[in-house]
């Protein structure tokens, strides 16, 4: 069972919703400290304070990053080393529901994903002078289906999962000593989700948006700390190159077929 105790956590995205929750929660697993590494200054500010009043101020560090440029994403791993002289935990949390910039979206959800992975496999990689770690990438379960309303959004999702298992191998891991897994959540109520049911502006077009609206009434929703649990799970149990689903309040995972045993 993997212990949290004395670990250093870095989180994209972490400011608010899912990625805020998975700070709180390594925080209260016995975290040695948490790095937010966001966008939004204000809310990545406001975190760290309210954090900083549960935990104590040494616990948590902000840095406004935009992970989708090389320079400012590698700073946010060396001013975590400084800091805490380690990083033992990398969660890439940061993306995006945007269909209608979808050039955007993929240097988020994509390019950043890759970005992510690669940087973290350089400073926590045995074969690199760290002493291995942990990655977990933020999928979802429409990287497990089609779906009509989002079909870009989907496909940066595919390929989150397409990267974690192929970085998730014997290869990677023997060389590395990283462990890499991703978490497929369900529709979880958070401050993007939210927004994206108040207006067309994700969307490729108005009707697809319409159609979105009218699905999502009879979509269980969760709360952002349910996915905290299920990372904490993955992380604590979760092999490398695993999979896992959180919806519904439960989180599970799951095995993917090979080809071979779908051939129709």
């Amino acid at each position: 069972m993997y212990d949290f105790n004395g670990k250093v956590v870095l989180v994209t995205g972490g400011a608010v919703g899912i990625g805020f929750s998975c700070v709180k929660e390594i925080l209260r697993a016995g975290a040695q400290g948490v790095t937010i590494a966001d966008i939004n200054e204000a809310n990545g500010k406001a975190a760290e304070n309210e954090l900083a009043k549960v935990f104590g101020s040494n616990k948590v560090l902000f840095l406004n990053v935009d992970v989708t440029k090389q320079d400012e994403f590698e700073d946010a791993f060396e001013k975590t080393l400084k800091k805490w002289k380690t990083i033992d935990i990398l969660i890439n949390n940061a993306g995006t529901f945007n269909d209608k910039q979808w050039e955007f979206q993929i240097d988020l959800n994509v390019t950043a994903m890759v970005r992510g992975n690669l940087l973290g496999l350089q400073y926590m990689g045995k074969d690199r002078g760290g002493k291995g770690g942990i990655i977990v990438n933020m999928a979802s379960i429409l990287g497990l289906q089609e779906t009509h309303t989002l079909p870009i959004f989907s496909g940066t999702k595919h390929f989150t999962i397409g990267l974690t298992r192929s970085l998730g191998t014997p290869y990677h891991f023997d060389r590395t000593g990283v462990r890499i897994a991703a978490i497929c959540p369900g529709y979880t109520s958070t401050p993007l989700a939210d927004y994206i049911r108040q207006t067309d502006a994700p969307f490729l077009s108005p009707d697809l948006w319409q159609l979105y609206v009218k699905g999502d009434k009879d979509i269980p929703k969760q709360p952002a700390e349910s996915v905290a649990a299920g990372v904490i799970t993955c992380i604590k149990e979760g092999k490398n190159g695993s999979v896992w689903v959180v919806e519904n309040k439960e989180h599970y995972e799951i095995v993917l077929p090979d080809r071979k045993t779908l051939r129709k």
